[in-house]
Formats: C-alpha cells, structure tokens, sequence
C-alpha cells in the first residue's frame, strides 16, 4: 500500500471534527483540495465540502483560503511571519496577516533560526513553516522575505491633482508612496503608514496621526518607530513598578554608609542618579574609595514583570527631549536614583588604591546611602579650579590623580572624538547645538566607574560565577590591513607584524603635528576598530587596555549591569529577605542570577548588544535631525567644513564645531571629470588635478537642510579648488588615464562613448 492510500480517510463527507484534524496533522498545507482527495470526495460530495468549509469558516472553527485553512486561532502551516521582538536572544514572531476584525490577538511564535540565516531582528518577515508544540507555536525560517514597512513613516503631501503621497523620513528611502487611505490625515502631517497590498510599490494607508513634522517631540519620535524602541510600558509592569517601590530597605542586612560624605558628579541635565563616589587618604600614600551603585537587583527580581521589560528594552535610550528608559520612572528617576539626603539602596564597591594608583583590593556589600550632594560636573570643575572645593571633592581629585597614573601607564586609546549637545529651552525649542567640554570632572567620574567595573569582572572571576563581560577585541587583520593600505596613500608606514597594542595608536596620534592631519588620522584609528559587545566568554577590552572588563555602574539604564549586580548578590551571598506578602501581587523572592539567566546568557548578551547597537543609531538620527532643523534657516550661508568620508558619487563634509555630515554630489563640482581613488580616500579632477580627499578643510556653501531626514547637501562656493586647506604633507596626485576611460567630459562630443555616465564604480577595486 502506497503511503498516499495508507493515509486516506474514509469515503464520505467528514465532519467538522475530522477536518480540523486533518488540517492540523497535515505535513503541507491543507485547503479544499487536499481536503477533498484525503477523504475521497467526488462529484455532489466535493459541492457538499464547499459548503461546509464555507460553515465552519462563518462559525469562527477554521479560517484561511480555500488553498490553505487552518483552526481558527491557530496559525497556517506556511505563512509570512514578522518579528516583533527579540526575547533572550531568539526572535518572537507574529502572522503578518491577522483578521483585523478578530478580537483574539495574534499567536506569537517562537522561531528556530538556522546557520544559513542572518541574525533576525526586530521588524524582519520571514516566510515559515509553522508547528504548534507543548512548549507554544515554533516557526522555522525558510527564506528571510524583504521588507514591507521600509520608510513608513512619513509627511503627507496633496499634489496640485489632488493626490496624497507619503514623503519619507528616512533619508535612505528616496520615492515618496501613494497614499491609499488618509485616515483622517491633513496635509503636512506627520504619520504612520502600512501597505494597503502585498508589493512593495503598492500604495499606503495611515494607521497613525502624530502631527506637526516640525514639532519638538517629533525628531525623537520619528526615531523611536523607524527603529522600533518599545516605549510603553505594559501595565503589569507599571503596577509592579508600585509594589517594589515599596520594599523595605532591611537595614538589619545591609551595610549602613549613611554617614559617609558620598557625592554624585553628574551633568547638570541628567535624568538618574545611578553611581556616587568617596574618597580619603589611607595614610600610607594610597585612598580608600567607595563606588556606591544603584541596588537595581533589589527591586527587579528575575521572571518578574519589570526583569521581561528591561530585558526587552535591553537599555535607556537618551534624546534630547526625552528619555525612554529601560525601568517605569517611578523606579529610574526615583526609588532607584541616588539623591541627596534620601536613603537609598545601593551595592557599595570598596576599593583600595595603592600610590601607584592600582587597584589592589576590593569587595562588595548591599548597603544604605544617603548622598551628601548631588554636583553638576561643571560646578565640581569650578570650586576644584577657584580652590573652594571641600575635603570629600579635594579627596576624590585625589584618589583620581593615582588612578590616572596608572591609566597612563596602561596607555588606552586615547581619541578625543567630540561629543554634539543639543540645547532646548522650555518650549523644547532648540537653542544651543554645541560640542560638550571635556572637562577633568568628566575624567574623574570616568576612571573611578572604571575601577568599579574591573573590580566587578575581577571578583566574580575570583568566585568562579558567571561574568557578562564588556568586550572590546584586537582589531581584526583584515582592519588592519585596510588601515596600512591608507596610510600608504598619505606617505606612512604601518607594520603589520608587530604587536598591535592602543598605545601603538596613541604614539601615531602624537607624533602628528598638524590638527586637520590628525583628526583625519584619528578617524581611520576609530575605522579600525571592532564593535564592542557584550558576552560571557572573555577576550578582554582592547581600546582600555585591560584584561578583564565588566559593566557594573549603570543598571538603572543598562541591562548587563543588572545582571552582573545579581552575579555579585550570589557570589557574596548578599540575598535580602523574602519580600513582604502585603505588597500584593507575586513578586520574586530571589534576586541573584536564576536558572535561565545562567543558561541563556550567550542569547541575552547577544541581544542586549543588538539594543545597544539600535539606542546607538537612533540617538544619533535624532541629532543629526536637530542639526538640520538648526541649520533649516541659513540655507545658503558658508560653513567652515572638514571633509569625513569620499565616495565615487561625491563626497561628505561636517561643519565645524557644530557636527551634521552633508553631501556635495560629484555632479555639483563643474564639467570636470573626477576619478574616485579608493585607497587614499579622494577625488581627483582629470585635468586641473583638484583633489578632494579625507581631512581636508574648505568652505561650503549650504544647499539643503532637511529636518525630517536630518539630511544636509553642500555645494562647492568655487569648484577650481583654491578654498581647499590641506591637511599636512602627503603624495601629489598621479594622474592615472586608465585604458579605455576616454576623454574628459567637456571635450566629449555629443553621443561620444568611452566613458560611463555614473562614475560611482570608477577606481574601485573587484572584489
């Protein structure tokens, strides 16, 4: 008997119950066909099926098409899935299609991703096969679909027909969309969309009206959809945020440093109070110190509500306007933010700093604190430098003082990239677009959260506990490679076979004199590196020169830290009491590491450095858009620029002390014909030999500021290339008329071939 026969029903028309098991058991999608010749159906019999698929489709016991039905409530064996979320490092998947009319929410799936398949993440489709197991519904990839939502987000523009389009947000999405349904959208709206079909080019409909395009929140709005930040809270967690709150400190068990003169030093903008600092002189050369960190552990226990959230949300993420943090306010900017003259629950890092400034000791207690101050880094900086500072400021410069001998010694990287602050004044309108001022405060706070964080990887090393460490690896020899290849085309050398160390960089960066030479140097440096990530194998921070590296001083806003605080509640045995039953609802008792955060960290270190990398772009897209917005009202004024990045196509230059990367097309720079050379990084014109190259400096002529996608273009005030400021000594340029490139353009005639009219792939190397 053939396995088809052996599978047969039996003849007659089968009832509701034999069509959902059938439909359920079947290996391949089961519609009317399948159905039909599984039961031997024919003739009047197969009219009958119709009807009665029809029924049971009307009675809410199936759903689907008649080529593919499932139960009602369930999910087709194949089907287009999108991600919705990344939850311990696997991705949580949902029908894309779901019948808007249901009242039942759609099924979530876990997918089983495999090696041939990129990483999935948040807002990708996928096209699955699909089982529904004890365990929940599992989706196993087949290919990874393109995306539908691309540049969703946008302003609605009537044409002069009368025509709605979307014009996009995202400066890399370049067609506006044909809107289908306004839904009640108004011209110059900002707005969410979807697509009303199935193909890319089809047209949109809006499902949301946010407003004013130009209105303060919209810039960090428009970043918290593009990238699908999660910015509300659900209200399980909001409610359980109001229970903890309330948890008693349990003074009993906790270390009480409440008469310790311990300060916070942070900006005077800031939104939590995470880490404090205290000093004094041992009397043999060296300092005690205590690093007092948020007790977040204390409040958001594992399994619970609030640890899913964060979890989730993996960290805060800062806009100018506003904050989405990884915990409910109640607990980021209150019960768990270290301010003056509250109590508060901490985990106290004890340090001991030698004369040379080495850390020698340490050890970890929960304990009470009580701030003597809360100091904006720029009033600490002043009654440091007018000498009006008391004893703990005095003793906390101090202590800096040895650990920045030692930081020397180990010699990190040192790049001093600038850092853009956007300034609103009360309306949330911007004022101020400026670089932040690095000031000795800054470094103060910095190399004693340092000393925490080695000090954290280094005990839990000692207890032989799991450790989520703070990678920075060697930079890769293919990077490396690439780096001595451009710095061939400036006239340097670079050894590819000595020892790769940050001070090898640093000693680079010092020998250069010129400024415009430098930052061009220190740009290729920043290329060089790899990414840093999270993780609980070991490979050391590179760019810190050290060997063991952890994050322990921000869990109110970073989830590793969390984690990394429960790793030292196991490994000192720090638990607290159980938590009252008179708090309501469940919360946890534990507040270590449980089971499943020790058995999935590879998953969720992988997923808390994808967050990362997502808070990352979207905090830089919010300022790039501000930028814009600042600049919207001097089109056409010229800016002191610095060329950052060259391409066939053209090249980007940024403004000056003020940040905002804009385009000058290559088709704006006159006739000339202009060669890419990829390896020095420049543009070359065939026949004045006018050269654009990384580094240097020139005026430009503002052409385009554009709000919405943060995107500038420039244009050269005189295309003959005397505003251009060289930065320092390299090669002159080689003219290079490869075979075949013919003419230049202004000596071309009409129809002449011998040369490509998009020059963007010229002098690139095959790959």
């Amino acid at each position: 008997m053939t396995k088809q026969n052996k599978n047969r029903k039996p003849a007659g028309l089968p009832s509701n119950e034999q069509i959902i098991e059938f439909i359920q058991t079947s290996d391949s999608p089961a519609g009317k066909r399948e159905i039909a010749k599984a039961f031997g159906l024919k003739g009047q019999e197969k009219i009958a099926l119709k009807k009665r698929l029809k029924d049971m489709a009307e009675e809410g016991l199936i759903d689907g098409k008649r080529t593919a039905y499932h139960r009602m409530g369930g999910v087709p064996k194949v089907t287009v899935l999108k991600v919705v979320d990344i939850e311990d490092g696997e991705a949580i998947a949902e029908p894309e299609s779901w019948a808007p009319d249901s009242d039942e929410k759609p099924p979530r799936l876990t997918v089983k991703e495999g090696k041939k398949m990129a990483a999935l993440k948040r807002g990708d489709r996928i096209l699955a096969r699909n089982e529904e197991t004890e365990r929940g519904w599992r989706a196993t990839p087949i290919k990874k679909l393109p995306a539908r939502t691309e540049g969703l987000m946008g302003v609605v523009e009537i044409d002069g027909s009368g025509k709605a389009w979307l014009a996009p947000v995202d400066k890399r999405v370049r067609n506006s969309s044909p809107i289908a349904d306004l839904g009640g959208a108004e011209q110059g709206e900002l707005v969410l969309a979807e697509r009303a079909g199935k193909s890319a080019r089809s047209a949109v409909k809006v499902v949301e009206v946010i407003g004013d395009p130009l209105a303060p929140k919209s810039f960090s709005l428009i970043a918290i959809a593009k990238h699908g930040i999660p910015h509300v809270f659900p209200q399980e967690a909001l409610d359980e945020a109001q229970r903890v709150a309330d948890l008693p400190l349990s003074e009993n068990k906790r270390e009480d440093l409440r008469d310790v003169p311990i300060v916070a030093i942070d900006p005077a903008d800031a939104r939590d109070h995470d880490d404090a600092i205290w000093a004094e002189p041992d009397g043999e050369g060296g300092y005690k110190a205590i690093v007092a960190i948020a007790d977040v552990s204390f409040y958001v226990r594992p399994g619970s509500a609030l640890d899913r959230e964060a979890r989730k949300r993996g960290n805060s993420v800062y806009f100018p306007d506003r904050v989405v943090p990884m915990l409910p306010e109640i607990l980021s900017a209150d019960v768990c933010s270290l301010v003056e003259n509250e109590d508060r629950a901490a985990m106290a890092c004890h340090l001991h700093i030698s004369p040379e400034g080495k850390v020698t000791k340490w050890r970890f207690t929960r304990a009470i604190v009580r701030l003597a101050a809360n100091i904006a880094y720029e009033d600490a900086q002043k009654s440091i430098d007018d000498n009006s500072a008391d004893d703990a400021l005095r003793n906390l410069w101090g202590a800096w003082e040895l650990l920045y001998k030692a930081r020397q010694a180990r010699d990190p990287l040192d790049l001093d990239l600038p850092e853009r602050q956007v300034r609103l004044n009360d309306e949330g309108v911007i004022e101020e677009i400026a670089v932040r001022e690095r000031l000795d405060a800054h470094r103060v706070v910095e190399d004693f959260m340092i000393a925490a964080n080695v000090a954290a990887a280094k005990a839990l090393e000692e207890k032989a506990a799991p450790v989520v460490y703070r990678v920075h690896e060697t930079p890769s020899r293919e990077k490396l490679a690439s780096f001595k290849e451009y710095l061939a085309s400036q006239g340097k050398n670079f050894a590819l076979g000595q020892v790769i160390t940050p001070g090898l960089f640093n000693r680079m960066l010092k020998d250069i004199s010129d400024p415009a030479e430098k930052a061009l140097i220190m740009e290729a440096v920043l290329r060089s590196q790899t990414q840093a990530y999270y993780g609980p194998a070991n490979a050391g921070h590179f760019g810190l020169a050290l060997g063991s590296y952890a994050h322990f001083t921000s869990p109110i806003r970073r989830y590793a830290d969390l984690l990394v605080h429960r790793g030292l509640v196991d490994a000192y045995k720090l638990e607290q009491p159980k938590p009252p039953k008179d708090l309501g609802g469940d919360i946890p008792a534990g507040s270590g590491l449980s089971d499943r955060d020790r058995d999935a960290l590879h998953q969720i270190t992988d997923a808390i450095s994808q967050t990362e990398r997502r808070a990352m772009e979207a905090e830089r897209d919010t300022i790039d858009r501000y930028v814009a917005a600042w600049l919207s009202s001097r089109v056409g004024e010229t800016f002191d620029t610095r060329i950052t990045g060259v391409q066939g196509f053209g090249f980007f230059a940024t403004i000056d002390k003020l940040g905002g990367d804009g385009l000058v097309p290559v088709s704006t720079l006159g006739r000339e014909y202009f060669r890419y050379d990829e390896a020095a990084q420049k543009l070359v014109g065939e026949n004045s030999g006018t050269e654009y190259a990384v580094g240097d400096r020139l005026k430009l002529k503002l052409a385009e500021a554009n709000p919405l996608t943060g995107a500038l273009k420039f244009e050269v005030p005189d295309s003959d290339g005397s505003s251009i400021e060289k930065r320092g000594d390299r090669p002159s340029p080689k003219k290079q008329h490869r075979k075949g490139q013919g003419a230049p353009r202004q000596d071309r005639k009409p129809g002449q071939r011998g040369r490509p009219k998009n020059i963007r792939h010229q002098g690139r190397k095959k790959k």
